[in-house]
């Protein structure tokens, strides 16, 4: 059995749902594009795709960071700012903004 099975399962769940949700404002945004048939400017899709894949790298180094924190022998301390999930979520909103002003731009 792996040690702390459950706080290991948990992380890789919150990771998948992390890529989830970089994956579907990702496939807004384009998607969003693509259905009005306006020509859009190519830095207008790298954009939305980079941010995503930055989404992703960033969910992948918190997943890792985790697991060494999970694996580690001394208790986790829960005080002070969880900096990964605070870049993140600022992501997520920055992605967010840009899906909406890329369907803006689009119409």
């Amino acid at each position: 059995m792996i040690p702390n099975f459950k706080d290991h399962a948990a992380n890789e769940r919150t990771f998948l749902a992390w890529l989830r949700t970089a994956i579907a404002i990702v496939g807004v945004g384009l998607t969003a594009a693509k259905l009005t048939g306006a020509h859009m400017p190519v830095w207008s899709n790298v954009a939305m795709i980079g941010a995503g894949g930055v989404v992703v790298l960033l969910a992948f180094i918190r997943m890792q960071l985790l697991r060494r924190r999970i694996d580690a022998e001394d208790a986790l301390d829960a005080s002070g700012i969880n900096w990964p999930d605070v870049v993140l979520a600022a992501l997520v909103i920055a992605l967010i903004v840009l899906t909406g002003i890329f369907i803006l731009h689009v119409t």
